[in-house]
């Protein structure tokens, strides 16, 4: 049953109208002029290094700032945190002592945009796309952190811009090139995988939001010195500072994050999408929401997407399961109770000959029976190493030397499927959605929660390519 939109002013549907309206010619023109320009255009001498900035640089950041300087092949010469004399910011300000510190991206750029090649982006999602479009219009190349935007249209938006701007990009879904990346498209390949038809796929491991009781915004709490609370909020409507929203609890709020979707799904279903060709699904359906609530992710939910027949590929189920005890159904090739599995995040792969287990991120698939998987095994392809990782791939390919395994139009709609789920996470029911209109054919509001609300002002300029 369609849910009915929510009241608005005249003036804010005509704004909401506007901003829809730019966002959809933004998907016209990407099906129009697509770029896969993934690695820059020349080829840097051999030793050089890529001068990047960092934005973001506490908790997952601080990750980053370590990773890339363990490749040996970036000079940091500028680093940005909206809370930047935290003590979370701490270690990797150390680490880069020399790097030009800024608190305001916009200041970065004006400052010291001449001085870098390379933007490295870990804030929270929902400053993603702002960032991100910032530094493509700057001519820099892209690293961003899953998911790759907040709302489906800002993923529009972002890659059309990449088509435009030609400049190299990458998701930082870093299992996308790891040893499942490679070994998925050699079984493809050989056909050990095909002919899938459903995929469960699950997240069991407890949540920050779990155990909360929300009936609104918290108040009463006085932002930490070190922060621009303003800036923070970024091109959203402010809410008041609370130690449930900064730092890190930002994710289990619609208003911001996009719940386990976003964190684990791009982990999770990554080479599945690619190698499968899913695409958009056509229908997205909210199974069970448990401590549904109108401000955070429920605790446990199961999602259903329907993916259409691509060719020869038949059509897929694709079910997501989360919270601690939602756990999917187990095939009986598996040959253990329920209380004997024990792996908390994953999926089972069905095909109409074989079944697969496997893992997230970068971790490889296993044919069940185990029986199965011996007797196949020397039939199998044989994956040889040698493969950069996902921060060297970004690196060389900002250098001329690679290819990046997850720029944006191939992340970006992985990115879509997630934020799809998010919209049946929030509003329950049977959703249809048009993957080539890229609309939903049953429920109004689902069709503003494609976009949200519109920018605050001083941001909108965004919000168009």
């Amino acid at each position: 049953m369609s849910v009915p939109s929510h009241p608005v002013s005249a003036p804010a549907q005509l704004s909401r109208r506007r901003f829809l309206s730019a966002s959809l010619a933004a998907g016209a023109a990407l099906t129009l002029a697509p770029s896969r320009l993934v690695r820059a255009a020349e080829t840097a001498p051999a030793g050089r290094k890529l001068k990047v900035a960092f934005v973001g640089i506490g908790y997952r950041g601080l990750d980053l700032v370590k990773t890339f300087r363990d490749t040996g092949l970036i000079e940091a010469v500028a680093m940005c945190d909206v809370d930047l004399m935290a003590e979370h910011t701490a270690e990797a300000r150390s680490i880069f002592p020399k790097a030009k510190l800024f608190q305001d991206f916009r200041e970065m750029f004006a400052k010291a945009g001449d001085t870098f090649e390379a933007v490295i982006i870990a804030t929270p999602d929902f400053t993603h796309f702002v960032v991100t479009m910032h530094a493509m219009r700057a001519g820099k190349h892209v690293y961003v952190e899953k998911p790759l935007a907040h709302t489906f249209h800002e993923v529009e938006l972002l890659m059309a811009q990449a088509a435009k701007s030609g400049v190299v990009t990458q998701m930082g879904n870093q299992g996308h090139s790891g040893n499942n990346f490679h070994q998925f498209k050699a079984w493809t390949e050989a056909g050990i995988v095909k002919d899938v038809t459903r995929i469960d796929m699950f997240m069991n491991s407890s949540r920050r939001w779990h155990g909360w009781e929300v009936n609104g915004y918290d108040t009463g709490f006085t932002p930490p010195a070190t922060i621009d609370w303003d800036l923070w909020n970024a091109n959203k409507p402010v809410h008041p500072y609370s130690p449930r929203l900064h730092p890190g609890n930002w994710r289990g709020w619609f208003a911001y994050g996009n719940g386990a979707f976003g964190d684990w799904g791009p982990h999770i279903l990554d080479t599945c999408h690619r190698f499968l060709e899913l695409g958009l699904p056509h229908t997205i359906e909210a199974v069970k929401r448990e401590g549904a609530n109108d401000y955070i992710f429920p605790q446990a939910t199961t999602i259903r997407f329907d993916f259409a027949a691509r060719g020869a590929k038949p059509p897929v189920e694709v079910f997501w399961y989360d919270g601690v005890k939602n756990l999917p159904p187990l095939p009986p090739e598996l040959g253990v109770a329920a209380d004997g599995f024990s792996q908390r995040h994953g999926k089972f792969i069905y095909s109409k000959e074989l079944t697969f287990l496997g893992g997230t991120h970068g971790e490889t698939l296993r044919i069940i029976p185990e029986a199965k998987m011996r007797e196949l095994g020397p039939t199998l392809p044989r994956i040889k190493g040698g493969f950069s990782d996902h921060f060297q791939n970004f690196c060389l390919a900002c250098l001329g030397r690679e290819e990046t395994k997850s720029p944006f139009h191939i992340s970006g709609p992985l990115s879509q499927v997630f934020i799809l789920g998010v919209i049946a996470q929030r509003l329950g029911g049977r959703l249809e959605f048009d993957p080539t209109a890229k609309r939903f054919a049953n429920n109004a509001r689902a069709n503003e929660l494609l976009a949200m609300e519109p920018p605050r002002a001083g941001w909108e300029k965004y919000f168009a390519v």
